[in-house]
């Protein structure tokens, strides 16, 4: 294995473990410890700033909305110092989520979407995120269903 490949096996596990971390364990101090100092957020949830703080705050929103929350990479690809990853993340509601109370016996939820993650020197600097927002939305009932 050259330092090329090392390198983006490195960064590939720096993606796995940010995002094992903060979305699948809850940790919120993994933003502290993943995210450079001036990260960017290209594309962030629920209208949440651009920064670290947003990210942390995303976080936040869907642990309180579904405690077992988790995301599972199904693809993930490097090159350069870019991390691309295609994930299917799921969980239970069993609070409130973009204003939809949780129903009683809750309810399950699956997002997948891909993320694009700039590495430099060891922390994740930028983020592009495209969820599927519109099956988030169906899910919750504040969407028409699929024809």
């Amino acid at each position: 294995m050259n330092s090329s490949d090392t390198t983006l096996a490195k960064n590939k596990d720096l993606v796995r473990a940010f995002v094992d971390a903060l979305f699948t364990k809850g940790d919120l101090g993994a933003v502290d410890q993943y995210l450079a100092e001036d990260f960017v957020d290209h594309d962030p949830p629920f209208n949440a700033p651009a920064d670290r703080e947003g990210l942390r705050a995303a976080g936040a929103v869907f642990r309180q909305a579904c405690p077992d929350w988790h995301s599972e990479p199904n693809l993930m690809i490097a090159e350069d110092d870019l991390v691309v990853e295609h994930f299917t993340a799921s969980g239970t509601q069993r609070g409130e989520l973009l204003g939809v109370p949780a129903p009683a016996e809750g309810r399950p939820l699956t997002l997948h979407g891909t993320n694009i993650f700039r590495i430099r020197d060891g922390r994740i600097v930028e983020r592009w995120n495209r969820p599927d927002e519109l099956g988030i939305l169906r899910q919750l009932g504040l969407a028409p269903s699929q024809p």
